[in-house]
């Protein structure tokens, strides 16, 4: 042992927290752990749908911001930019300093970057708030999916990850709804319309800021940093609160886990960790992230553009909720199928059908009225939100505990950057180059390069993919801080 890691190490300790967490049944105590962390998706589905229809309201010097389309695409890059800086960086303070005090700083980061984006007073302002409200979203899919994958009992937490992820889609449908009375001239000015859409995007995040407050920190993450007192409490009060919600009785449990407790892991560790030993599962986590970021950031957040632009839509809102509704409804619908079926089938099969689909729509682009190009989107999307929902779930669950919220950080990202920066700036360019022709075929290039992209990963994931349904975290990944002794629990499929 090195002098490096006898500094970090303080102590061993032999476990059964997380055979005793992943034997529990379903309770209503799950439910506060799925409201109090899975509604962060329904804060970045509102903020995306806000800034997607409600184009036409930023673009006026008067009322708005004098935005051109290829701006619009540039906010758009902005935020996903922001996000991946604000993964990075606050991923690693997850893995350091824990889930909860992680999950309650950003959601605060956000909520501030948001109420400045409400005051907006010119474009730079605007962008600049924008990256300030990604790096919130973006630190909040690290803490969020590592803390709900270590709380949920492993027969649940294929369809409760990707029914989570889909709720993007709920906050989707409400921000659309929300700007048809908002964009109403009658109804509100127009110089306040957005400006009110964003600063009730900061009233719900102080809600769920309240709710959050009583979720726990993560009992994996407390022992391995040599917090196994508090770790041992938590547990024990969450299996006395399913006993009363249940009136079950709990199983015993005989498999156990030894630990070499530490106070961190060096970023060093962690890289040798995702390139070195888990090869295989790196690259199916980045053609996973890069095909949907890519698919959606192109997509959704031009769709208002697209349809005010070419297809005559003033009230844009009524067509996103449409498609925003077809999105949860199948993360919700497909999402047990992903515990039962299996990962490895149901996410190879929901990125290969999305993507020749949207080949299909790309080739009969220039046929589509706003209604149909609506329906074919909806189709679309409904097999692709569950694919999408599960890249997150994969690079949470196939990774050791350790690295777990940076790992998520890490291929967000990476896959973000490459599909959701370079999405928006594409089809940025891609309408204003149509409008001058006045052709709205001319972006179908953007969903030829989405459709493959997805594709490609749904084949990376047939051939690479883990087969993770009802398998606990540490057989999926033993934690770098576990002994390599015969104890029972402790035995890991060789790392690929």
């Amino acid at each position: 042992m090195s002098s490096s890691q006898r500094s970090v190490e303080t102590g061993r300790i032999t476990t059964d927290i997380p055979a005793r967490i992943d034997r529990l049944p379903w309770a209503r105590w799950h439910w506060l752990v799925v409201v109090g962390l899975g509604t962060v998706w329904i804060l970045d589905g509102l903020e995306v749908t806000i800034v997607g229809s409600m184009t036409d309201a930023l673009k006026p010097s008067d009322t708005g911001l004098g935005l051109s389309s290829s701006d619009v695409g540039l906010a758009g890059a902005v935020y996903v930019a922001g996000a991946c800086v604000g993964a990075l960086f606050f991923g690693q303070l997850t893995d350091r300093l824990g889930r909860k005090k992680l999950f309650l700083l950003t959601l605060g980061v956000y909520t501030v970057a948001t109420v400045l984006t409400a005051f907006s007073m010119n474009p730079m302002w605007y962008f600049a708030a924008r990256f300030l409200t990604g790096t919130g979203i973006g630190g909040e899919y690290a803490a969020i999916n590592s803390a709900i994958d270590e709380l949920i009992p492993a027969p649940y937490r294929g369809r409760v990850d990707v029914a989570i992820n889909g709720s993007f889609w709920v906050g989707a449908a409400g921000g659309s709804l929300l700007t048809i009375p908002l964009l109403d001239p009658s109804v509100i000015d127009q110089a306040w319309g957005w400006r009110l859409a964003f600063g009730l995007g900061a009233v719900l995040a102080l809600g769920i800021l309240f709710v959050r407050r009583n979720v726990p920190e993560s009992p994996r993450w407390l022992f391995i940093h040599g917090r196994e007192d508090e770790a041992e409490q938590i547990v024990r009060d969450i299996e006395g609160t399913v006993v009363d919600e249940t009136g079950a009785d709990l199983d015993p449990v005989d498999e156990t886990i030894t630990i070499r407790q530490r106070r961190s892991i060096g970023i060093p560790l962690i890289a040798r960790t995702v390139f070195t030993l888990y090869p295989r599962r790196t690259i199916v986590c980045f053609s996973l992230f890069v095909g949907q970021a890519f698919l959606y950031n192109a997509f959704f957040f031009t769709y208002g553009d697209t349809l005010s632009t070419f297809l005559g839509v003033e009230q844009v809102g009524w067509y996103v909720a449409v498609f925003a509704v077809s999105n949860f409804v199948g993360a919700l619908v497909l999402s047990p199928l992903f515990d039962s079926i299996g990962r490895r089938r149901m996410i190879c099969g929901t990125y290969v059908a999305s993507g020749a689909l949207l080949l299909v729509t790309s080739f009969f682009l220039g046929s589509f009225s706003a209604v149909t190009l609506t329906l074919m989107g909806a189709i679309v999307f409904f097999m692709a939100s569950a694919g999408a929902s599960a890249a997150y779930l994969t690079a949470s669950e196939v990774f050791p505990m350790e690295t777990r919220a940076l790992c998520i950080a890490f291929f967000y990202a990476v896959g973000t950057a490459v599909g959701g920066i370079s999405g928006p700036l594409l089809f940025g360019w891609l309408i204003d180059r149509a409008t001058e022709g006045k052709d709205i075929s001319q972006i179908s290039i953007g969903y030829v390069i989405g459709g493959v992209l997805m594709i490609a990963g749904g084949i990376v994931e047939a051939f690479l993919g883990v087969d993770a349904e009802g398998q606990s975290l540490e057989s999926i990944a033993k934690p770098l801080t576990a002994e390599d002794a015969d104890t029972p629990g402790n035995a890991a499929p060789a790392p690929a």
